[in-house]
C-alpha cells in the first residue's frame, strides 16, 4: 500500500459551508463522497480532517490531496 494519497482531482471542490456544522475531509482520495470521507480509507495509513466552519459560506476543499493547508485548497494541484 502507497502512502501518498490518491488524486480525486486536479482542481478545489467548491462546498458551501454552514457555521458550526463538522466535516470531514477525505484525506485518502479514494472516497466515493468527495471532497468528503466514506470510510474508505481504512486499513490506510490515512485519517479523515475534521473541520468545523466558523461561517456559512462557500469554500474550496483540496481535491488533489497534497494541500499543505488541508483540508482546504492551497494550489498544490497547479504543481501535480
Amino acid at each position: 500500500m502507497s502512502d501518498a494519497p490518491n488524486i480525486a482531482q486536479k482542481a478545489p471542490f467548491p462546498v458551501e459551508v454552514t457555521e458550526g456544522k463538522s466535516y470531514f475531509w477525505c484525506a485518502c482520495g479514494k472516497s466515493s463522497k468527495q471532497p468528503f470521507c466514506d470510510g474508505s480509507h481504512k486499513g490506510s495509513p490515512f485519517e479523515p480532517v475534521k473541520y468545523t466552519a466558523q461561517a456559512t459560506k462557500k469554500l474550496f476543499f483540496c481535491g488533489c490531496k497534497h494541500s499543505t493547508k488541508a483540508p482546504l485548497c492551497d494550489g498544490s494541484h497547479s504543481k501535480l
